[in-house]
């Protein structure tokens, strides 16, 4: 039986080098795109030492849509998995034509490809950003989305959504999954591959693991009067290789139209309580300070990912104490 090929975007980053990973190991044949602004070009050489397999690689723009063209041209793939954009929300505050053009002129220019070429299996990398503030803790994919939205990142990544389901209903031969990312943590855990973001980091974790390693002073704890248990924010921490696992059960489960579903452990972890678990496991004290709340954070949010248990088979099987433990083992090996 032959491979399916798969063209991953963005496919030497964080989320979607372990997705490559899993899609080899399950039997998939695997493309990479990618433009290397927030990612290594060694990247490649650690996925072919995990799975023994070196993916074909293009070093490529997509808002150059004639090189993102050449590159269907080269070879007929059955889906796309689409990871590639700009994700640092402080950022999108400041630059927001940039993540407008990259990641909504990118993704059109993706589309448009597609189309040419006949290839009109999708799944996208969302955000659960798409929510806005639902005014509740657990989210689930019923709830309207777009309002409340307080960046331009979260911007981008509903109006891609709303872009797919208008294409969806323009050629109805389209099978779309959408997938709603809730807070991504961990490592692989042979060590070879983690999440090592250019320039400064944006998220907890790799602030912590640069805290840990006396790169920077110290974690900056964004409130602690939020009405949770311990006044920090509280996300719905999910394992960067469940995260992976959920692509590959969207994969096998694709259907016409557009599917949404949300990933997430469904359980919520606050940074008080993720800073506790990573100095019991690490043995090491994390210098920390608690300073004012950030504009636009919200005190709670937790997926609910009964859609993902029930229609895809999925479920996460990893806990934040993995996330830390394989964390450290990247440090370690990196």
């Amino acid at each position: 039986m032959k491979k399916e090929k798969i063209l991953v975007t963005g496919g030497t980053g964080y989320i979607g080098s372990h997705t490559v990973v899993e899609l080899i190991e399950a039997g998939y044949e695997v493309e990479i795109l990618d433009n290397l602004y927030n990612s290594k070009i060694e990247v490649l050489d650690r996925i072919a030492e995990i799975t023994g397999v070196k993916p074909v690689f293009y070093e490529v723009d997509l808002k150059n849509y004639d090189a993102v063209a050449k590159v269907f041209e080269g070879g007929k793939y059955d889906a796309v998995m689409h990871f590639a954009g700009l994700k640092a929300v402080g950022e999108s505050v400041e630059k927001p034509l940039e993540y407008y053009e990259n990641n909504i002129g990118g993704t059109v220019n993706l589309l448009k490809c597609m189309r040419v070429s006949g290839v009109k299996k999708l799944i996208f990398s969302s955000s659960a950003t798409v929510y806005g503030d639902q005014g509740v803790a657990k989210l689930d994919e019923t709830m309207e989305t777009g309002k409340g939205i307080t960046n331009p990142y979260g911007r981008t990544k509903y109006m891609i959504e709303e872009i797919l389901k208008d294409l969806s209903i323009s050629d109805p031969e389209f099978e779309i999954c959408i997938l709603r990312y809730f807070n991504p943590v961990g490592a692989h855990n042979s060590g070879m591959l983690g999440e090592d973001p250019n320039g400064i980091p944006n998220n907890l974790m790799p602030i912590v693991m640069k805290v840990y390693q006396g790169e920077m002073p110290e974690l900056s704890i964004y409130g602690d009067d939020y009405d949770t248990p311990d006044g920090s924010c509280i996300r719905d921490y999910i394992h960067v290789v469940d995260l992976a696992r959920g692509h590959i059960a969207a994969l096998e489960h694709m259907k016409s139209g557009v599917k949404v579903y949300n990933l997430g452990s469904g359980h919520g972890t606050s940074v008080l309580e993720m800073v506790n678990v990573f100095e019991k496991i690490s043995g090491k004290p994390l210098s920390h300070k608690i300073v004012g709340r950030r504009a636009g954070d919200l005190g709670e949010l937790i997926a609910d990912p009964s859609l993902a248990n029930n229609d895809l088979g999925w479920k996460t099987e990893l806990t934040v104490e993995d996330a830390v433990k394989d964390t450290l083992n990247y440090l370690n090996h990196c």
